[in-house]
């Protein structure tokens, strides 16, 4: 991607905390907007650094991950082209509390915060936006600890599969693993062994067929109420 020929105000209007700006109010966001490309493995942010900034990730994916005192890796999020990350750190004004990291060659949107504060000034209806914005990651976090505390491991990596896929779906889907497994294992707070066991268990019982990083599901709805004996 020619970043020269790049149109930030164009790729702003089309992210959901901005469809409702006008073009004055995206052309003087976009003076406070950076694009910045890392390489995979590459760090992003580190606990501790200071947080004057939010992100959209335009291409590749981000890993928001923290690491305990013994060194063991928990994966918090896996960050998407069209999703942004760090929006409600931004306005602490304390540092990053978590580490951020390309999982592939990623292209950022940096938005200061200094230009957000501008139009929040301006329109205080783009501080409500904001807020929803944020109160959907909140509400994604908040259905994760639920689904850690209450279901099984087996049921998590089920519902990991059929996230995107209709109750109702009746044909044969597949579903391709967008990173590594033992980074969606750390997504789902489990270990990389026990995610490929699942997975082994779930063909075994004939629901999916297992291709490298392609899960084909062959019957979404008996896998969707397969309970592990």
């Amino acid at each position: 991607m020619d970043l020269r020929v790049f149109n930030i105000p164009r790729y702003l209007s089309v992210q959901p905390l901005f469809t409702d700006l006008s073009p004055p109010e995206l052309e003087r966001l976009a003076q406070g907007c950076v694009m910045r490309r890392f390489a995979r493995g590459e760090d992003i942010f580190r606990v501790g650094e200071r947080c004057e900034e939010f992100h959209v990730c335009v291409t590749g994916q981000v890993k928001l991950f923290a690491v305990s005192p013994a060194g063991a890796e928990k994966v918090i999020d896996i960050v998407a082209p069209g999703q942004s990350f760090a929006e409600a750190l931004m306005f602490t004004g304390a540092p990053y509390i978590i580490n951020a990291q390309a999982l592939a060659d990623v292209l950022l949107l940096t938005v200061s915060r200094v230009a957000v504060e501008g139009e929040i000034a301006r329109d205080a209806r783009f501080a409500l936006r904001m807020l929803a914005g944020i109160s959907r990651r909140l509400h994604g976090l908040v259905h994760d600890v639920e689904a850690y505390a209450l279901h099984s491991g087996v049921q998590r990596v089920i519902g990991y599969l059929l996230r995107d896929i209709a109750a109702d779906e009746d044909q044969p889907v597949t579903v391709s693993l967008p990173v590594s497994k033992a980074t969606i294992a750390s997504r789902l707070s489990l270990t990389p062994e026990y995610f490929s066991r699942v997975l082994h268990e779930l063909e075994a019982a004939g629901l999916v067929r297992i291709d490298k990083r392609d899960i084909h599901i062959l019957d979404a709805g008996a896998l969707a109420n397969y309970r592990s004996p």
